[in-house]
């Protein structure tokens, strides 16, 4: 869900893109006139709203402490906390102006059907906020911190980096009080909470789809507000005039409970342990001015918890310790009880990972206590960390995590649970493991089975809450002939790492015995965790740290077990979702068998008594979304390239491409399994029960698809490239066509399927000749695009065209004439299709932006987080 990113080519500049949004919000004048904000927007195009909160009209003076107060008792805490005649105070001690203080705000209820803006449940987060209270004279302001530059207080440029990074003042309050001993002032901020200040609010994306014009104060309300010894909790109820509603437009609002924590950053931060990009961690990344180079310096830290030993000595020794302090979940009381142990177990798992780094009890997870158990505990407050369980029909689970933005220490974590993750479940499993495990054939899976499976995720979600994101070059460590072994697969499951998107044993194959199907922590989280939270006894710095961390990293390079691969490029084969095993066209070729033995016996597997056929088409539709999955992970070998992240002290490359035999394998494949027409889709006796004529266009799709994928302008830049470099070792665009033309014009009558296909065929080269996508992207350099595979050619100065016209010209030249009706004319259409993308009547298209985009997408399938 959350991948790190790569800053140029140096592992120095390893940095990571977090996919937590923090939404801002453009505000206007409240209706009361107590609370004035004003709006700006950065050069960036980040809208940030500031609020100066006070009475309207002449101010009060200051008044004595108990004449303000009287005898309302304190709730004390972080902040002591007064409720008087409807208005809340804040007690701000001296001790704690200018500490730095995490700002959470969550949602607690939210309206039916909201539409999914990413955050649209109670406890998901809305956004998250550094803090710092200050005092000015005879006022308090909040200010917000920035850490995006830094240098460090003994470096000559600290003051400089000081003068240019200046705290935005988002809040202004007028002391009230002085509290008895004057060590504290006292503030009023009701209407700072009841306000709509975007901080604490509702988020922008979703004022702008329901047309939020204001919020509305005489229906909105401070609920509480609660103090606890290191934050302060408050609920708030808030209704906002709305143009449209999810369900009832009459009501012409919008109404949300919210809960803000203020969490007290420690005072001393945690020791940061810099990032790698050879091991695999969310985290964070700064501007550093006080390293001593020559330059301006990125830095980027590492997310992951506080970990210490209680018994440092013991931990010298290498026994086992527990940490000071251990890391907890709490599962939301709402979750239905039988999931409950499962949940559980999938957080539990992780303690085998935390051994291998020094510490025993690391993390647990527990039932949320009761009321009566503990009367403060709150699944929004912000000390703990909460598996959610939210009543969705969303196919989906996601694991945040929130930091400290000066070290990357994760403070708390808000797993996301929909409860309809249980249908992709039950449907992956089925189409991905039916062939060879009759356990699954039913129409619906025992609570046993589905237990296990949703231990499986909940183990992939927490992976991420502890700092780790996906490794999708994880699954291509194991062989794929060991995926067909039962005694491999019970040690090891589908992969080294269950933080890769390796789903079940398509592989396995009737006959092998296997019985296990799914990943399980493996030897890659074991590694990555020690990595990561290994404690080092002394004072030494995160520098001193690293160079230890990279003797570790260089022992493990070149053993796949240990590979890291990062999410979000498709430039590397290995680096896929859904995918198993080290060659894609053999395990793709086991895909393909098992889905032919499932899809025959999809009705009767899945007999439901006095029930329609909703379940028979909705399996069909996954036996063409896997077979589409295969044939994705097959393409990717054309034109790719290897990526091993290595630094100065490493010998080989960091970029190499497939080997030849392998691309050329990639199309052999394609050519059998894709363009010859896959006929074992088109099963009469189950699409009668569903289909109303639309599942054979679909199915040519995928081969259109398919093609226009292979066809990808990126890809044969790449082999171009290749080329150029490689010379005879390399697969060239003229081996492609080579190989293609028996595929797409193989001998004989051609059926609908290959006539589609040879259409498609000659539409994906014409794009070459009559659009100019010579265009790139705006505002990123081809380096950053080619990170991400989107490999920049100008096609109009390439060696495309060339190869396109005598492609095209050899195709036209060899094309039969004659035949029945249907045939004679399909091949006269195509030589005149051939002749217009040779000799165009009309204009060529300029494509302004895309320039290195897909000329044919393949099939889309719902995005999941585990």
């Amino acid at each position: 869900m959350i991948t790190p990113l790569r800053a140029g080519n140096s592992l120095r500049l390893a940095v990571v893109a977090l996919a937590v949004a923090a939404s801002s919000c453009a505000t206007k004048k409240q209706t009361a006139s107590t609370v004035t904000l004003k709006t700006t927007t950065t050069p960036g195009g980040t809208t940030a709203a500031t609020a100066t909160v006070g009475p309207a009209g002449k101010k009060e003076g200051i008044k004595k402490f108990a004449d303000l107060v009287g005898k309302v008792k304190a709730d004390t805490g972080l902040f002591s906390t007064y409720k008087v005649d409807g208005k809340y105070y804040f007690e701000i001690p001296d001790s704690l102006l200018n500490r730095e203080m995490l700002v959470v705000t969550r949602f607690v209820k939210t309206p039916v059907g909201l539409k999914s803006f990413g955050q649209q449940y109670g406890g998901e987060e809305v956004n998250d906020q550094v803090w710092k209270w200050e005092r000015h004279d005879k006022q308090v302001f909040i200010r917000v911190p920035s850490y995006s530059v830094r240098a460090d207080s003994t470096s000559d440029m600290y003051q400089s980096v000081k003068n240019s990074n200046l705290d935005a003042v988002l809040a202004a309050f007028d002391i009230k009080a002085y509290n008895k001993d004057t060590t504290g002032v006292l503030v009023d901020v009701t209407d700072m909470y009841n306000g709509d200040v975007a901080a604490i609010s509702l988020p922008d994306n979703i004022k702008k789809a329901y047309k939020v014009s204001a919020i509305d104060a005489s229906r909105s309300y401070i609920d509480t507000i609660k103090s606890f010894p290191i934050n302060v909790e408050v609920r708030t109820l808030k209704t906002f005039r709305a143009g449209e509603s999810p369900t009832d437009n009459t009501n012409a609002a919008l109404t949300f409970e919210l809960n803000t924590s203020m969490l007290l950053l420690p005072k001393t931060p945690m020791k940061a342990r810099l990032m790698d990009a050879r091991v695999g961690f969310f985290g964070q990344a700064q501007t550093d001015y006080g390293t001593g180079a020559q330059k301006s310096e990125v830095t980027a830290y590492i997310h992951r918890w506080k970990l210490e030993p209680k018994d440092e000595a013991a931990y010298s020794r290498g026994e086992l310790v527990e940490p000071k302090k251990q890391i907890v979940y709490y599962i939301d009381p709402a979750t239905p009880k039988k999931w409950v142990p499962y949940l559980i177990a999938g957080v539990n798992d992780w303690n085998k990972a935390f051994e291998a780094a020094g510490f025993k009890n690391a993390i647990v997870g527990k039932v949320a206590p009761t009321a009566k158990e503990d009367p403060e505990f709150s699944t929004e407050d912000a000390r703990y960390s909460v598996l959610r369980y939210f009543a969705s029909d969303v196919q989906n689970a996601y694991g945040p995590h929130i930091s400290d933005p000066r070290t990357g220490e994760i403070l708390e974590s808000h797993v996301g649970w929909y409860h309809n993750v249980m249908s992709l479940l039950r449907n992956w499993y089925f189409i991905q493991t039916a062939a060879v495990n009759p356990n699954v054939r039913n129409a619906q899976f025992t609570d046993e089975q589905m237990g296990e499976l949703i231990r499986f995720v909940s183990s992939h979600e927490i992976g991420h809450t502890l700092g780790l994101p996906h490794n999708f070059g994880s699954s291509y460590a194991y062989k794929v002939d060991s995926l067909r072994s039962k005694t491999f697969t019970s040690t090891h499951g589908t992969a080294p790492s269950i933080m890769d998107y390796a789903r079940f044993n398509y592989i396995a194959q009737p006959g092998d015995g296997v019985t296990r199907f799914y990943p399980q922590i493996g030897e890659y989280d074991l590694w990555a965790v020690k990595w990561g939270y290994t404690y080092f006894p002394g004072n030494k710095t995160a520098k001193q740290e690293k160079e230890m961390l990279d003797v570790w990293t260089k022992a493990k390079a070149g053993n796949p077990l240990y590979y890291f691969g990062r999410q979000g490029t498709s430039i590397d084969p290995r680096l896929q979702n859904e995918d198993l095993g080290d060659n894609a066209m053999k395990a793709s070729t086991y895909g393909i068998a098992n889905l032919k033995r499932i899809l025959p016996n999809i009705e009767k597997w899945t007999f439901q008594k006095g029930e329609d056929f909703d379940d028979v088409q909705s399996l069909y539709n996954e036996v063409i979304g896997q077979y589409n999955r295969y044939i994705g992970h097959v393409t990717m070998n054309v034109g790719g390239m290897n990526e091993n992240f290595k630094t100065y002290d490493q010998t080989g490359p960091v970029y190499g491409f497939v080997a030849k035999n392998l691309q050329h394998d990639a199309v052999t494949f394609l050519n059998q399994q894709v363009f010859k027409t896959p006929t074992w889709l088109i099963n009469n006796a189950e699409l009668s029960k569903f289909d109303n004529g639309v599942v054979i266009g679909r199915i040519k799709a995928v081969q259109v698809n398919a093609l226009g994928n292979l066809l990808n302008p990126s890809r044969l830049a790449r082999m171009f490239d290749n080329e150029a470099k490689s010379g005879a070792l390399a697969y060239k665009v003229s081996d492609l066509f080579t190989d293609l033309r028996p595929g797409i014009f193989p001998a004989g009558k051609p059926d609908q399927f290959q006539r589609n296909l040879q259409r498609g065929y000659i539409e994906n080269l014409r794009l070459f000749l009559n659009v100019d996508a010579s265009a790139s992207f705006p505002g990123a350099t081809s380096v950053q695009l080619a990170n991400y595979g989107l490999t920049p050619i100008n096609i109009a100065f390439s060696d495309i065209r060339p190869m396109v016209r005598a492609e095209l010209t050899r195709i036209s030249n060899s094309l039969p004439s004659g035949g029945d009706a249907l045939t004679s004319a399909h091949y006269a259409d195509l030589k005149l299709r051939i002749k217009e993308a040779l000799y165009p009547t009309k204009p060529v298209v300029n494509v302004v932006n895309g320039a290195v985009g897909r000329f044919a997408e393949p099939e889309q399938e719902t995005e999941v987080d585990f």
